[in-house]
């Protein structure tokens, strides 16, 4: 009897045992709140009016953010409506000066330029575009990134592009027989000088001087006249001197060679003259700025290219690859390294690697405290290419705003991809370059050579 209640009780227990397991194998403590939770959803949530409701926020609220740019272009209207002031008083208001802009653009026609001050505090960037430099059939582009203000990329922009569009144009003439060495000297003794504000707009066939060599006769009056009608240089930030540095008068001829123009000497020349005006300028006025110089010309199916700095050049060659068209120049290179220390000079690391622990490029013009040691250099790296090997899509030339964010390869890949906007992805790659966090002024130059009627550069 004992033993059979035994069993009876082993026998309840162990069944007990198995329900209470089978409850924990077939759900979890989380069931009832899960389920309860859901319930509430199905309850109040999922019913169609609350469905419904929900669905109209959304589109409301994405309604609201799609007219906030028209809205706020109607409200300014409204104000300038209700403003007493002038219709040219609002517009130099819109305006502003040149300190208050934001950004620059130009467009040619098969170039396009676009620039913003960005994160910084001033604008030091410039740049050039010349698509047919006096009906020559010549490209001039320049971009310049200045840096410790604005002093020496104005200066560079207006004294050496000034004077490498007034040489191409004499070089020119030179070639085809219009003019000589002699009448050259003669238009630059007689030419009107810097401080006149009227610039000439003739020249007699011979000047009678003491002197023989004026007797011989200037030779395409035409010519002349348009090399005196040429854009004054701008010195007002400049400090007149007792004994102005001069540039040394180089014969035409030492830059032809078998019939065509050595442009790489040309531009060496013409930056290296700049440079020295530049220090002497600099020193006289205690200006310690200085600029990078990222220069191309282009003639027939020839890119010469001279970089001076850290501003870069890439192309996309047809099958589209990414082709450099200058090297930047570092003070962490071997090279550059090397030179600064042979000098007398060092490098540091402050964020970036500067030369003396001050200027992040160990090439610049201008900056005349570094210059004076020879720690920085203005020779520039001159680069040639023919285009009819590359047979290129576009060439970007930009300030190293842009290359601080994008490696060249993603340069070209972007602006493959907006060749098609009316500014040739200039604008889209310098806002992109903003918007990946670029502290710096951006300027990015794009030249296309696809889809054009016109032929540059022995390219359609």
């Amino acid at each position: 009897m004992e033993d059979e209640i035994e069993d009876r009780v082993l026998h309840q227990t162990y069944v007990s045992f198995v329900k209470i397991l089978s409850r924990f194998t077939s759900s979890t403590f989380l069931d009832a709140p899960v389920s309860y939770l859901w319930k509430m959803v199905r309850l109040y949530f999922l019913r169609s009016e609350v469905v419904v409701i929900t669905l109209a926020i959304v589109i409301f609220l994405m309604y609201l953010q799609s007219i906030e740019l028209w809205s706020r272009t109607m409200l300014s209207r409204l104000s300038q409506a209700m403003n007493p002031m002038s219709a040219v008083q609002r517009m130099k208001l819109m305006e502003g000066s040149d300190a208050d802009k934001q950004s620059w653009e130009l467009k040619g026609t098969l170039s396009a330029a676009y620039a913003i001050k960005g994160r910084r505090m001033h604008m030091e960037d410039r740049f050039i575009i010349n698509e047919n430099v006096n009906n020559t059939g010549i490209s001039l582009f320049a971009i310049f990134d200045g840096h410790g203000g604005e002093f020496a990329a104005n200066y560079a922009k207006d004294h050496l592009i000034q004077n490498l569009y007034n040489k191409i144009v004499e070089l020119n003439a030179f070639k085809e027989g219009k003019i000589s060495d002699i009448s050259r000297e003669i238009i630059e003794e007689y030419a009107p000088k810097e401080e006149n504000v009227e610039r000439k707009t003739s020249f007699k066939k011979s000047v009678s001087t003491a002197d023989d060599t004026s007797k011989k006769e200037i030779t395409d009056p035409e010519l002349l006249a348009q090399l005196s009608k040429a854009r004054p240089i701008i010195t007002r930030e400049v400090r007149t001197t007792t004994k102005p540095v001069k540039n040394i008068n180089i014969p035409l001829s030492s830059y032809i060679d078998k019939g065509k123009i050595n442009y790489g000497k040309l531009l060496t020349d013409e930056v290296l003259a700049a440079d020295r005006l530049l220090v002497e300028a600099a020193k006289k006025s205690l200006n310690v700025a200085g600029t990078t110089a990222l220069i191309a010309i282009m003639e027939n199916n020839h890119l010469i290219v001279a970089n001076v700095g850290d501003s870069r050049g890439v192309m996309c060659d047809s099958r589209g690859n990414a082709i450099p068209v200058s090297f930047d120049h570092k003070p962490q290179q071997v090279r550059e390294q090397k030179r600064i220390e042979a000098a007398g000079g060092y490098i540091a690391y402050n964020g970036v690697w500067r030369v003396a622990g001050i200027l992040a490029t160990s090439r610049a013009m201008g900056d005349y405290p570094l210059k004076d040691k020879k720690f920085v250099i203005a020779d520039p790296d001159i680069l040639t290419f023919n285009l009819n090997d590359h047979k290129p899509m576009f060439l970007v030339l930009a300030s190293d705003g842009l290359w601080d964010t994008f490696t060249n390869e993603e340069a070209v890949k972007f602006i493959k991809e907006r060749l098609d906007e009316p500014d040739y992805g200039a604008k889209s790659l310098t806002l992109q370059a903003y918007y990946r966090g670029s502290v710096d002024n951006i300027t990015v130059l794009v030249i296309n050579f696809l889809n054009t009627n016109i032929t540059i550069a022995g390219v359609q």
